[in-house]
């Protein structure tokens, strides 16, 4: 398993932009598909993004799609939510998370590794 540290969230107006960080400590990092994932208050945790181990693949929620972008760099062991056009809906704690392959999963359960989550809160 890899640990996992997220940061870069805070507070935005809507329509303002935010970039996520997530470092991982461990070995292997670009044999590990990464995921972002969010939840907010009263709610189940739902996808976001992920991108695959060997960055051939991406996929997002329709709820952010064109306006979210994730991104990785192997040779930092980091991977990136670039968060664009933000809108009070996409309020929440977002996690990043981390398991072995190349399937780009979008379902909580299908991951091993989590961070500790950072506070997104967009105003209207």
């Amino acid at each position: 398993q890899v640990q996992l540290v997220e940061s870069g969230g805070g507070l935005v107006q809507a329509g303002g932009s935010l970039r996520l960080s997530c470092a991982a400590s461990g070995r292997n990092f670009n044999s590990y598909t990464m995921g972002w994932f969010r939840q907010a208050p009263g709610k189940d945790r739902e996808f976001v993004a992920v991108i695959s181990s060997f960055r051939d693949g991406t996929n997002y929620a329709d709820s952010v799609k064109g306006r979210f972008t994730i991104s990785r760099d192997n040779a930092k062991n980091t991977v990136y939510l670039q968060m664009d056009s933000l809108k009070p809906e996409d309020t929440a704690v977002y996690f990043c998370a981390a398991r072995i392959g190349r399937v780009t999963y979008m379902t909580p359960s299908n991951y091993d590794s989590w961070g500790q989550g950072t506070q997104v809160t967009v105003s209207s």
